[in-house]
């Protein structure tokens, strides 16, 4: 097994912390971090639809994602505007979430997830999946009203996300920078409680990698989610929807 410098097991996700609510505006925020990796996220009800969807029955959800100055050392620059990889990112929570909302239920209007990085060691964009789908929850128990079934969120099935890859020739679990930095391989695995595969991210890092160590990557990913659902359950307790 190859050492890891916070001395986990290969098998081993970073420390989960949640702190909710959040003092924001938003209905729905937290602070989710894992290991040394903290990301504020938040999610909004807004009673309108994007004009491209102006004469659509069905609701939207759209995601944006920022990673702030003093996240990274050094200090990154501010910016309005997202770059090529924020763009990405926010782009994959949103298909993320949108995939297990139903957003007919929802009725016209937008629900707006917001992920800003407040310290980065790996594993932002997945951490920012699995800390938004709580988010989600909340902010539509909070516009239960405006539903159209008070009685039932329009949740077909939990969400969360986690990174994984091969270092040194062993696959691992939740990858911190400097393990994603030396990997061969890397992968950002996005699943359903139930089990089914929203996306899967994975490239060579000037490498390639068997059908084996394919199935290594995703038996770590699914045992990861699990327990990341387990901790987004624990977290929302009566408000779980499912």
């Amino acid at each position: 097994m190859t050492h890891r410098s916070d001395q986990r097991n290969n098998a081993e996700l970073r420390p989960i912390h949640i702190q909710r609510p959040f003092p924001t505006a938003a209905p729905g925020s937290l602070v989710i971090s894992a290991g040394e990796t903290v990301v504020l996220c938040t999610a909004s009800v807004v009673e309108q639809l994007p004009s491209w969807k102006q004469d659509d029955t069905s609701g939207w959800l759209t995601a944006e994602y920022r990673m702030l100055p003093a996240s990274t050392s050094p200090r990154s620059n501010r910016s309005d505007r997202p770059d090529g990889r924020a763009t990405e990112i926010q782009r994959l929570i949103g298909r993320s979430l949108r995939a297990v909302v139903d957003l007919e239920a929802v009725g016209p209007r937008t629900i707006y997830v917001d992920c800003d990085v407040l310290k980065a060691d790996g594993g932002t964009r997945t951490l920012s999946i699995t800390g938004a789908f709580i988010a989600v929850v909340e902010v539509l128990h909070a516009n239960c009203e405006l539903l159209a079934n008070p009685e039932k969120l329009p949740i077909r099935d939990s969400v969360a996300a986690i990174s994984v890859g091969i270092v040194d020739g062993q696959p691992m679990l939740d990858l911190c920078y400097a393990e994603d930095f030396a990997a061969e391989v890397d992968m950002n695995i996005i699943m359903t409680g139930g089990g089914r595969f929203i996306e899967l991210q994975g490239t060579g890092e000037e490498a390639t990698f068997s059908e084996h160590e394919l199935h290594d990557m995703l038996r770590l990913a699914k045992l990861g989610i699990t327990h990341l659902i387990d901790l987004q359950k624990e977290t929302l307790g009566d408000l779980w929807p499912l």
